[in-house]
């Protein structure tokens, strides 16, 4: 005998939805491009109309911001959690090393490049790319400062040496768009490694990559 129980659909709360919105436009930027967000794209992401996307982001700009935002904030929390229990702050760097050196850290290269280009036109994004710039030195920051504090580095300003890793990691993900990166020496690819282990004064491979899992 049929139940006479009809199923309802369930009415998501305001912040449900719109994390939800959030988090497919994430991932379209990631797997995509920040380009490839509008309003009708991600409507169709979640089998909705475009006017429930539009009454939570009425332009879509803001809605780019957010899923880069939410995308960047992610992968910070992965690569550099602030709750560091039951390791150090050397193998805490090493670790972060060798989850940017990955195939995994590729789409999140591009997204960096993607928003930083489109940010010069983008006054909502470029608001949120020095957001997430500041989030990510202050987050290093914290790490090398903790690391100084321990003895295990050594520098004198904990700020500039975060900036300089930031730096030359920046400079390493302008690679991911190239056509053969097979062929880039080892040296180029540990150059991240290499410039952490000398401003904060380590032993060559003291920073070797360790397992992630």
């Amino acid at each position: 005998m049929p139940s006479s129980v009809q199923n309802k659909r369930i009415r998501k709360s305001p912040a449900a939805r719109r994390a939800e919105i959030v988090a497919a436009a994430s991932d379209v930027a990631l797997t995509e491009g920040l380009e490839c967000i509008t309003l009708r794209r991600i409507a169709e992401e979640l089998d909705v109309r475009p006017g429930l996307i539009s009454h939570y982001f009425p332009a879509v700009e803001e809605l780019v911001a957010e899923a880069y935002g939410d995308a960047v904030a992610g992968e910070l929390d992965e690569l550099l959690p602030v709750d560091r229990e039951g390791t150090t702050p050397t193998r805490h760097l090493a670790r972060f090393f060798a989850l940017t050196s990955g195939e995994a850290f590729d789409d999140i290269s591009r997204l960096w490049l993607n928003a930083r280009h489109l940010s010069r036109y983008r006054p909502a994004l470029r608001a949120r790319v020095a957001v997430q710039e500041a989030a990510w030195r202050d987050r290093l920051e914290a790490l090398v400062r903790d690391g100084v504090e321990l003895g295990e580095f050594r520098t004198e300003d904990p700020m500039v040496a975060a900036v300089q890793i930031l730096v030359v990691l920046d400079g390493l993900g302008m690679l991911v768009n190239s056509v053969d990166t097979d062929n880039d020496p080892p040296a180029v690819l540990r150059l991240p490694v290499t410039t952490a282990e000398r401003e904060l004064g380590l032993p060559i491979g003291t920073l070797a990559p360790v397992d992630t899992n």
